[in-house]
């Protein structure tokens, strides 16, 4: 008798016990879910930070890549397109891969594109034009300018005064030829006319 109930007494304590560890087994797997959960969380948060650092990164390139953000100005990249390849320079401005695009005139009428880049002023490579056959008016622009007191690389720093020169080129404006420039102060674009002769700057009227 006695030990019938010795034996029912340690199947109890048996099934207490199991039933304990049991207890903390299932506690412990809802603790280390809770704390997977709680990882999976953090590292989503970690990727949502980092996506949000590299997006305000491209936008930054993005903002290099529209002005040209280097030490190079748009008068030295001419100086620099010039001294490669010498002519007249007849345009300047920023490419879409942010490097300097000088278009220069030879002596022969060839046009060639002087790629300058921004931040060393080191030429990067020139190639003809292929569609360089000039018409009448663009001789006469081009004799206009090969006669100017202030060719492109002139008017680009005087322009400088103005803000950052992102663009040079010429216009003809009812029989005028004039500099047409571009620059950028404060996030705001400006146009300017520069006069061959005298170099003074006028604020296009369109602007």
């Amino acid at each position: 008798m006695k030990r019938n109930i010795v034996i029912a007494t340690l199947t109890v304590a048996a099934l207490v016990t199991g039933g304990t560890v049991a207890a903390f087994a299932a506690g412990d797997d809802d603790t280390t879910a809770q704390r997977q959960a709680s990882a999976g969380a953090q590292v989503i948060a970690d990727r949502d930070d980092a996506d949000d650092v590299n997006d305000r990164d491209d936008a930054k390139d993005d903002d290099r890549t529209a002005t040209a953000d280097g030490d190079v100005t748009a008068a030295e990249a001419i100086a620099a397109a010039l001294k490669h390849t010498p002519g007249t320079a007849v345009s300047a401005d920023v490419g879409d891969d942010g490097t300097w695009d000088v278009d220069v005139v030879k002596g022969d009428g060839a046009e060639y594109s002087v790629k300058v880049a921004p931040d060393s002023g080191k030429v990067l490579g020139a190639h003809r034009d292929a569609d360089d056959d000039n018409d009448s008016e663009d001789r006469a622009e081009l004799a206009a300018l090969k006669g100017a007191e202030f060719d492109a690389r002139e008017i680009a720093k005087a322009a400088a005064a103005k803000g950052t020169v992102t663009e040079v080129g010429v216009d003809d404006d009812n029989g005028t030829v004039a500099w047409s420039v571009e620059t950028v102060k404060n996030n705001v674009t400006s146009d300017w006319k520069g006069a061959l002769d005298t170099g003074k700057l006028t604020q296009d009227q369109d602007d």
